[in-house]
């Protein structure tokens, strides 16, 4: 059973021991073990995912078991992905990240976003890192919303983007997976077609809003010319990786991330070479993404 945050649930900071690492965005939770952690601090881990957007926890020891109860715990889980299934028949929602089986993530992206209903959240656990680089980058989507200029921010709320996850996923879908993926909101993949999302995304729970757009998945902005489409996805992209939007984790071993996929882009440096790089993620349920024409 899934931990729930009560309505008067205190701050995650008086329950949680947290080192900023901005103002607003990314937080170090220290002495917390989280495979045997009780459900008032998994209550605080999860309203701290919303407030911080992304955490980090060092020395921990998951394996694929617990990591998976862990999920469970925070919320429901998904299949692996919707199209690569999990790493054993025991473990269907855990998707590796292999480098040996050309599983990076050198693009920033914010997790499947191709899918209706794409993941509320990840959690991230280094299996094998390389001596060194593999670093991954973070993006606050809701302060890279926040500083855009009052015009642009008005022009990104009426605009919808469509979403598509043929060209990273397709092509395994159809051939290495013989056209049939992952059961994912209750229907079996068998085809990636596009999705239309909104420019700019609504928390559910906060009502604070993001940029929802991303150079993974994100291929149009619907409505607009061939020419305003790529050139308004440029400055989006631009803006969001702005260096004063980006919190940066050297990983080591032991270390697990957690991440609102909902206000939030990730990207994993490739700088290692031909050393090997696992980790092992598994992603919690989401909803379909509501953008603020809906709420006028």
């Amino acid at each position: 059973m899934s931990v729930t945050v009560p309505s008067a649930a205190p701050r995650p900071s008086d329950v949680l021991h947290l080192e900023p690492l901005g103002p607003d965005f990314g937080v170090l939770v220290h002495d917390l073990d989280l495979a045997v952690a009780d459900d008032t601090r998994l209550a605080a881990v999860r309203a701290a995912l919303t407030e911080y957007k992304v955490l980090f926890f060092r020395g921990q020891t998951l394996d694929p078991d617990a990591q998976v109860r862990l999920g469970n715990r925070l919320g429901e889980l998904t299949a692996s992905h919707p199209v690569v299934p999990g790493i054993d028949a025991a473990h269907a929602e855990i998707y590796a990240l292999d480098s040996a089986d050309d599983g990076f993530s050198d693009i920033w992206h914010t997790d499947v976003t191709f899918m209706k209903r794409p993941p509320l959240g990840s959690i991230l656990r280094a299996v094998t890192l390389p001596p060194s680089g593999g670093d991954t980058n973070w993006a606050d989507l809701e302060l890279a919303y926040a500083s855009l200029s009052a015009p642009v921010q008005r022009l990104a709320d009426e605009l919808t983007a469509e979403h598509d996850g043929f060209k990273d996923f397709g092509e395994r879908l159809h051939q290495r997976q013989g056209g049939q993926g992952s059961e994912w909101d209750g229907e079996t993949i068998t085809a990636l077609e596009p999705v239309v999302h909104p420019v700019v995304r609504v928390h559910p729970e906060t009502g604070r809003r993001s940029l929802f757009v991303n150079p993974g998945f994100t291929t149009r902005i619907v409505g607009v010319s061939e020419a305003e489409s790529r050139h308004l996805l440029d400055l989006f992209y631009a803006h969001l990786t702005k260096p004063e939007h980006i919190v940066r984790h050297r990983w080591a071993e032991g270390d697990v991330a957690m991440w609102d996929n909902r206000s939030t882009a990730h990207y994993a440096n490739r700088d290692y070479g031909d050393a090997r790089r696992v980790m092992h993620r598994v992603t919690l349920r989401g909803d379909g993404p509501v953008g603020v024409e809906v709420l006028r």
